[in-house]
């Protein structure tokens, strides 16, 4: 017998003799059987049913077993940890979460069988794939939407190698991006373009060659209709993007001039448009263009110029960053060191950071507030339920 400790910021049970277990909460009792499985003696008063069928054998979540309350805090606490192993600390918001079934977008796998095909998520740490027809992150549009992949994985699939499948629900049907081996032929262009015509695809990609475009599958930033490139970075689920975008605008409030760093194709850009003159900077050229199509679509929105720039090597310099009043940067999950470091020995005196690695975050928010600004807040967004995942908003204002 043993006893759960603590759970780790990646959602495993940490038992008293240091023996990490999935899928257990502090302060059970559980019994670790020698083939690993895991017998929970005392179930701890935050341990819930699990609300998927799939959970069991499912990899895609970790954290079905635990109350949303239980979830929440764990989560707020990894973002207080990572803050106080830079020696910070600050007011942590409520975590804004995103409901079941409201994912918008996944990147699911598919494999051939002698039955037809399985597509669905690998189980834990395992090359196993498991169908999830029941899947209770997903929009009910994307399950909808399995069988017409299982029907593309026939196509795309070697008898051996998977396919991944990154699928995106937009209000003019799914938009698939398909990563396979096999060639696109002048042939299977045109058997999958009938495909996409007969199971309703708004677009189909093929291994980064788009086949056919039926109707533009639009996403809406703010006022404006974006169509972003295939497989181009979007926030997960619609409600987890009105929460980040909320509270970057109140970072960012009364300032007349922002400059919008990682802007991909536009998320925060269009919205901040509405009230300010933006400057978008992205490495990626063909998300600018996306953005910039969907600002010179929309009627009343200040101006908004671009700029492509890969801010790792060539990050923004002090008098660059100076002609702005507030600053916004999103960046990827190893954070913006460099840039960082240029926005410290800016004279802007307003950042809205925007994270998606809390470890990365508090070692970048360290070098700010090192530099004079005080850490306002964080607010935590969960568009990752049930997973290890959070992202977070955050202002500094420079004191």
């Amino acid at each position: 017998m043993a006893l759960v400790e603590s759970v780790t910021h990646h959602g495993m049970g940490r038992l008293d003799d240091g023996t990490l277990v999935a899928r257990v909460l502090p302060g059970e009792e559980v019994d670790v059987q020698a083939e690993g499985a895991v017998r929970i003696l005392t179930p701890s008063p935050q341990r819930v049913a699990a609300p998927c069928r799939h959970f069991r054998t499912c990899g895609g979540c970790a954290m079905q077993h635990a109350s949303d309350g239980f979830v929440a805090e764990w989560k707020a606490q990894i973002v207080a940890r990572a803050l106080a192993g830079q020696g910070l600390s600050t007011l942590i918001r409520p975590i804004d979460t995103s409901p079941a079934q409201s994912r918008r977008r996944a990147k699911l796998s598919g494999r051939r069988t002698k039955a037809g095909a399985t597509v669905g998520f690998h189980a834990r740490a395992s090359d196993m794939l498991v169908a999830v027809p029941d899947c209770q992150l997903l929009r009910p549009s994307l399950r909808a939407l399995i069988p017409t992949l299982e029907a593309l994985t026939v196509i795309a699939a070697s008898r051996k190698a998977e396919v991944a499948l990154t699928v995106t629900d937009s209000r003019a049907g799914p938009d698939v991006l398909v990563e396979t081996d096999r060639a696109l032929t002048p042939a299977l262009r045109i058997e999958l373009a009938s495909f996409a015509q007969a199971h309703g695809l708004a677009r189909l990609v093929w291994a980064g060659e788009p086949v056919v475009t039926i109707a533009p599958p639009l996403q809406r930033f703010g006022r404006a209709d974006v169509l972003p490139p295939a497989g181009a970075f979007l926030q997960a689920t619609a409600e987890g993007e009105a929460a980040l975008v909320a509270s970057v605008r109140e970072a960012v409030a009364g300032g007349g001039r922002i400059v919008d760093l990682f802007a991909g194709c536009g998320t925060f850009t269009l919205p901040l448009a509405e009230n300010a003159s933006v400057h978008a900077v992205e490495g990626e050229a063909d998300m600018l263009m996306a953005l910039d199509r969907g600002w010179r679509g929309t009627s009343g929105l200040r101006a908004v110029t671009t700029e492509a720039r890969d801010l790792f090597r060539r990050a923004l310099l002090p008098d660059e960053l100076g002609r702005f009043d507030a600053v916004v940067i999103d960046p990827p999950r190893a954070g913006a060191e460099a840039q960082v470091g240029m926005i410290a020995q800016s004279g802007v005196n307003r950042v809205a950071m925007v994270s998606c690695n809390p470890v990365t975050f508090a070692r970048d928010a360290r070098r700010l507030v090192e530099a004079g600004f005080a850490l306002d807040w964080v607010q935590p967004v969960d568009q990752f339920r049930w997973a290890a995942h959070v992202e977070l908003v955050s202002r500094f204002t420079r004191v």
